[in-house]
């Protein structure tokens, strides 16, 4: 299996730190897990854009890009509130609709946030 295959596998945070072999701060990661992914996502969907076709070019980027989204959050950066809400712009599935691309009952809550007018209020009682 090429070092690029076994880069495709990988699914835990941790994981792609120790790929790298790069030392990370633990509580950092399990506190920023997902916000330090969904922007390492994004650097890594840059680089699809460009078309990267050498395996051994496009791992550098990949660890450069672990290396520079890791350190933003070490130093601090924090994302805005919009940033995360955003993630949540759209709403799933609800029980009156197959998918939610194809809700038509979706209507802005606030600031840009969208919910499913028709689906029940959440009650956690």
């Amino acid at each position: 299996m090429s070092r690029f295959e076994e880069f495709s596998l990988l699914k835990d945070t941790e994981d792609f730190f120790d790929f790298f072999d790069l030392e990370y701060d633990e509580r950092l990661v399990y506190v920023k897990r997902f916000h330090i992914m969904k922007k390492y996502g994004e650097m890594i969907d840059k680089a699809k854009e460009q078309n990267i076709f050498d395996e051994n070019k496009l791992l550098d980027f990949y660890k450069f890009a672990l290396i520079s989204v890791y350190k933003n959050f070490e130093n601090g950066y924090s994302p805005s509130a919009a940033d995360v809400w955003n993630t949540y712009d759209n709403p799933s599935a609800c029980g009156s609709c197959s998918t939610s691309s194809s809700c038509n009952d979706i209507e802005e809550v606030t600031n840009g946030t969208h919910a499913c007018a028709s689906q029940p209020s959440l009650s956690f009682n």
